[in-house]
């Protein structure tokens, strides 16, 4: 059974980068379209960036261009979400997912919560300002 564990979360202050990690455990996903999400308290669950299998094609949520940079490295069966220039507003968990009911096109992104079916247990970042 896949396991998906996120790390990198902490308390940073506004306009500091972090990078976030997804590491998948108990199967190889070199061959599944990834993606990010957030949750902010009182908030529900929203696409934060999707990246194809081959990391040849990325999408991100309107919010977040710019700042945001998804990247994966297959030899080591883990995906990162590179976060610049830190606002408040991106207080939130983060988290992982995978949606392995299906092989994408590698031009072809899920950018839907209901698209995936794999999930992580989540990473705290809170910015403060």
């Amino acid at each position: 059974q896949v396991q998906l564990v996120e790390s990198g979360g902490g308390l940073v202050q506004a306009g500091d980068s972090l990078r976030l990690s997804c590491e998948a455990r108990g199967r190889i996903l070199s061959s599944y379209a990834m993606g990010w999400f957030r949750q902010a308290p009182g908030k529900e669950r929203e696409f934060v960036s999707a990246i194809s299998w081959n990391g040849g094609t990325t999408n991100y949520a309107d919010s977040v261009k710019g700042r945001f940079t998804t990247s994966r490295d297959n030899a080591k069966n883990t995906i990162y979400l590179q976060i610049d220039s830190l606002k408040s507003e991106d207080t939130a968990v983060y988290y992982c997912a995978a949606d392995l009911s299906r092989h994408y096109s590698p031009t072809t992104l899920p950018t839907r919560l209901e698209n995936f079916d794999t999930w992580g247990q989540g990473t705290q970042v809170t910015v403060s300002s």
